[in-house]
């Protein structure tokens, strides 16, 4: 049954536990379809496909992308949730099929799951007609694929779904054993376009240029079909990840039932309006109450140990209720599973089986969860794509659908709460790339030169940098050159060597060890592995507690036990960035103070644990952990103001420290605009630990650095003015999330943001009167604004440093 969301409401607000949580209600009204027909009629065996499967037309914005991509054109399609994306590129790949059944497609997406669920759908196609049952062979291959299926899989499949690590780790290196299906390659599919931003992005972008160079050599040139969420910017996106001008299909064609969005903020629990109830247990006691009016729901958390506490309490009220019976139709979902636990969790959501489902992030992007009516989001997102995508989740065709945006008790969230038209009424963002950036550049310049020799033609692949970049290649031996085309010359295959992501590859299986047995139950990446499975803490998995009795790092193995306890555990953090080496500085102009470029250590450990009650949130005592730091080489910039420009600040009575916080946040804020980065790309902190006096550091997210923070070296002054912009542009008085508040910092995936409350929002006025003081003789280059398509461009134009790009190599290849 649909939600009735007026009902619903009114209902809850008379529970005697309503206490004015409802602090905005925002409608949208029910949007009827937009028909559409392509051009030229499809394939009639594809149109009898579509009848069997009760398709009797299409919406506008697919008959748009069908057109677009049968007549050799690059598209992006981009609308909402559950608008029929996936039949923008399957239709045209299936149709010419039907023409050419030599012919081949590829399908990137940025998850194995995704791949998994898009394979369901293509069988799903080949069962509505024998024709394309006869034509029609898909496979995944990613690194679950078992090596005895993989050489039928590249000799007969002529729909390959991957992922772009498969593809330039175990695909692109080998080509020449996919020949025949680079040579036959018509359409290449690039699904969940907005995923690919910052470095993951930068690298993928490279990836495909790598592909297309390998299909042109083979003699093919496949058409892109791009899908994505909404996004600000997705032609600009899509344009700047393929290398080519790309059609915009966004005009969403597909029927929307009407929408509710509540923001719901838990009450205050004292005469301290500082205190408010646990978000957690508020979701919690919304989740309960759909799925006791049996509406199917989907509840997102900000981080794994959330999913386990929320599904933990649902359940448990549950059980103790009459409606016992329901605890077993919710479950919880995140990464950490095994793939089984998540495929059978999926399929059961799908089916109708479960009511709900708790889950972090991993259930934002488009897996087909099948009909669900209400979305409940514990805690903001961090983003406002990211927020109507979660949303978006419930909701399909013309019925009605509730979203509730609990908020939790720190000041970004609450801003929210208070100022709830900022929400509604502020843009998506924009998702940044830089395919020219000299360093992710370089590695692939050697992984295409293992792939095929480098030649001055290459150019149209890779840009004006390439030459430059084949002088360092050939400088450092790693290439030979013959007949002025460089060839690999060293026994390592680059492509092992080059991350895409910023987060490890290697991860630590997690054991359970209960009554002698030894079963594999999650697994963690080497990084994540200390602040998740440290000794002696609990982990949840399923709700159920077990209580880590070691982890070997070196052995990549965690072991656990199942425990009855009334507590779970947070860790506690501490981090540092320690300077290895000053590379560059100078005076900031009017020698107000220095700027520093150069390496970084950045170090963090989990060094204590909390235990905290449940539901009481009630911190039962810490307990101290001696724990190997985990640390990252990197690069970045820092800043010093001069001692008298703090102690100006400080005779006026304000806090210097939470003024150089707040621009250290407006730095994070705009750096990517200068250096055409994601903002997870960078990160950075507020120490005097290293320098004698208060310092701002902000340094790239990426191991041996990525050249991010030397352009904030190179453009501090423009970066500056930005930071001024941003600020005092911002309509608020003393702070908030648009300006100073815009905190960046290392994500907490294993914390309970319920415990410690978040970031506070610094004081807009200290910061402000710091960059004043900073400013002195900053004037902006004529015609040029904080932002402007001049400012990224001289970010892009910065000479490369060789020394600093192969220094970052050796780093990687450690």
């Amino acid at each position: 049954m649909a939600v009735d969301v007026s009902a619903l409401l009114a209902d809850l607000q008379h529970d005697r536990r309503y206490r004015d949580q409802v602090v905005a209600v925002h409608r949208s009204p029910a949007r009827a379809a937009v028909l559409g027909t392509p051009q030229q009629p499809l394939h009639p065996t594809l149109q009898a496909a579509l009848a069997q499967r009760q398709i009797n037309q299409l919406y506008s914005h697919q008959a748009s992308a069908i057109d677009a991509a049968r007549q050799g054109r690059d598209v992006v399609v981009v609308t909402g949730t559950a608008s029929g994306k996936t039949m923008c590129y399957n239709l045209p790949v299936i149709d010419r099929l039907l023409q050419d059944e030599k012919a081949s497609a590829l399908y990137l997406f940025p998850t194995k799951a995704l791949a998994q669920d898009q394979l369901k759908t293509l069988h799903l196609w080949q069962q509505s007609h024998p024709e394309l049952a006869a034509i029609m062979r898909p496979a995944t291959y990613d690194g679950d694929t078992p090596s005895s299926d993989r050489r039928k899989i590249r000799t007969s499949a002529n729909i390959i779904l991957t992922n772009p690590d498969m593809l330039h780790v175990g695909m692109l290196p080998y080509h020449g054993r996919w020949a025949s299906f680079l040579r036959k390659l018509q359409y290449i599919v690039v699904d969940e376009l907005h995923t690919y931003r910052g470095i993951f992005g930068s690298n993928v972008a490279l990836v495909l240029r790598r592909l297309a160079r390998l299909c042109n050599h083979y003699g093919a040139r496949p058409t892109f079909v791009c899908a994505s969420a909404t996004i600000a910017n997705p032609q600009q996106l899509a344009e700047e990840l393929t290398g080519r001008q790309c059609l915009l299909v966004d005009q969403d064609g597909s029927p929307r039932g009407p929408r509710g969005f509540v923001i719901w903020n838990p009450p205050q629990t004292s005469s301290d309006e500082l205190a408010r109830r646990s978000a957690n247990v508020e979701g919690t006691e919304l989740l309960v109450e759909l799925v006791r009016r049996q509406v199917p729901t989907i509840a997102f958390t900000k981080a794994r140990v959330v999913t386990e506490l929320v599904y933990r309490y649902a359940s448990d009220i549950l059980q103790k209720s009459r409606e016992s019976i329901l605890a077993t139709r919710i479950k919880p979902y995140r990464g950490g599973y095994l793939p089984e636990e998540r495929r059978s969790i999926e399929q059961a959501l799908f089916s109708g089986q479960l009511l709900g489902v708790v889950s972090t992030n991993a259930l934002e992007l488009g897996i087909d969860v099948g009909a669900l009516d209400a979305a409940v989001l514990i805690g903001f997102p961090g983003t406002i794509a990211s927020t109507w995508q979660q949303s978006g989740r419930a909701g399909r065709g013309d019925r009605e659908s509730l979203t509730f945006l609990v908020a939790y008790n720190d000041p970004i969230d609450q801003y929210l709460a208070r100022h709830p038209q900022y929400f509604f009424e502020q843009a998506v963002e924009h998702s940044v790339i830089d395919a020219s950036n000299a360093y992710i550049l370089a590695s692939h310049l050697a992984c295409a030169a293992a792939e095929l020799p480098l030649t001055e033609a290459d150019g149209q692949w890779f840009g004006p940098l390439l030459e430059t970049v084949r002088s360092l290649l050939l400088e450092d031996g790693k290439v030979r050159r013959i007949r002025q085309a460089d060839y690999w010359a060293v026994p390592e295959m680059p492509a092992q060597r080059t991350s895409l992501r910023t987060i490890s590859d290697n991860t630590v299986t997690i054991v359970d060890v209960t009554d002698g047995a030894r079963r594999a139950i999650g697994n963690v990446d080497t990084i994540s592995a200390p602040e998740l499975v440290y000794p002696e803490g609990i982990y949840l998995h399923e709700g159920q507690s077990y209580q880590v009795r070691s982890l070997e790092l070196e052995g990549k193995v965690a072991t656990v036990e199942r425990v009855d306890v009334d507590y779970y555990t947070q860790p506690v953090l501490a981090d540092q960035c320690t300077v290895v080496e000053t590379m560059e500085e100078r005076p900031i102009r009017g020698e107000v103070g220095q700027v520093f470029f150069g390496r970084l250590d950045v170090t963090w450990a989990t060094v204590a644990f909390k235990k905290i009650k449940y539901y009481t949130a009630e911190n039962l005592g810490q307990t101290a952990l001696d724990l190997p730091l985990q640390t990252l080489a990197t690069t970045g910039v820092w800043v010093c103001p001069g001692p008298q420009i703090l102690a100006d600040v400080a005779a006026m009575g304000l806090k210097t420290i939470e003024g150089l916080v707040g621009i250290r946040n407006a730095m994070l804020a705009t750096l990517p605009m200068l250096a055409m980065c994601d903002r997870r790309d960078i990160s950075g902190i507020c120490s005097s630990a290293q320098t004698g006096q208060p310092t701002m550091f902000v340094y790239d997210r990426f191991l041996g650095g990525i050249g991010y923070s030397e352009k904030g070296f190179e453009l501090l002054e423009h970066w500056l003015l930005m930071c001024d912009q941003l600020i005092n542009d911002c309509p608020c008085e003393y702070g908030c999330p648009s300006c100073v508040g815009l905190a960046n910092l290392r994500p907490p995936l294993h914390q309970d943001p319920d415990i410690g409350g978040g970031y506070a929002i610094p004081d807009k006025i200290a910061a402000r009167e710091i960059l004043q003081r900073l400013m002195v003789d900053i004037k902006p280059a004529a015609g040029a604004t904080a932002g402007s398509v001049e400012h990224r461009q001289r970010g892009n134009m910065l000479p490369m440093q060789p020394n600093l790009i192969k220094w970052q190599m050796d780093e990687r290849r450690k």
